[in-house]
């Protein structure tokens, strides 16, 4: 009840409601009838678009209207897509398996002990034309990914990477041009 408390019905109610919309969309077995799925509740999303075993999360906030992928975009097995804020994917713009893509971090409920200490941030995603995001990255939230750059697998972007950059790391450091 302390969660209802602090969403309150409305959001409770389509949190309920989003969750049985998603029931069909992890039915359908070929990546080419997800995208059609999916913008029936809002996403926008280019043709030529491939989207494989992707999951959403807090789809009763900004939720699938939030949701704006390019065209000619790959979404691989296992990518996790926050949908508390918007997610941005311009055209040609990659994500491997098991991408990680966050747009809010919350320590818990209002009265978590380390509320005062980390407060909830929520911010938008951005990941710019013809960019390739490697195997298991975690992007953190408000953080854009200039055109043309490529993420290695298992970095942590905790900082906006230039356009045309090479990226990798614990956290991710530009490492070299991409030309």
């Amino acid at each position: 009840m302390k969660a209802l408390g602090e969403i309150g019905w409305r959001r409770a109610a389509r949190f309920g409601l989003t969750t049985l919309a998603m029931v069909p969309y992890r039915a359908l077995l070929f990546p080419q009838l997800r995208a059609p799925y999916l913008r029936l509740f809002g996403a926008r999303i280019g043709s030529g678009t491939i989207i494989h075993g992707v999951r959403f999360f807090n789809l009763y906030r900004k939720g699938l209207p939030g949701l704006s992928i390019g065209r000619d975009c790959f979404l691989g097995d296992e990518c996790l897509l926050d949908l508390a804020e918007s997610v941005v994917l311009e055209d040609q713009v990659t994500l491997a398996e098991r991408v990680l893509i966050l747009t809010h971090t919350n320590v818990g409920y209002r009265d978590h002990p380390l509320q005062r200490h980390f407060p909830a941030v929520a911010a938008p995603v951005v990941i710019k034309q013809g960019s390739f995001i490697g195997a298991g990255a975690t992007i953190l939230p408000g953080l854009s990914i200039g055109p043309g750059s490529f993420v290695a697998a298992g970095s942590v972007v905790t900082k906006d990477i230039p356009a045309h950059t090479l990226a990798a790391g614990i956290p991710a450091v530009p490492r070299r041009a991409v030309s």
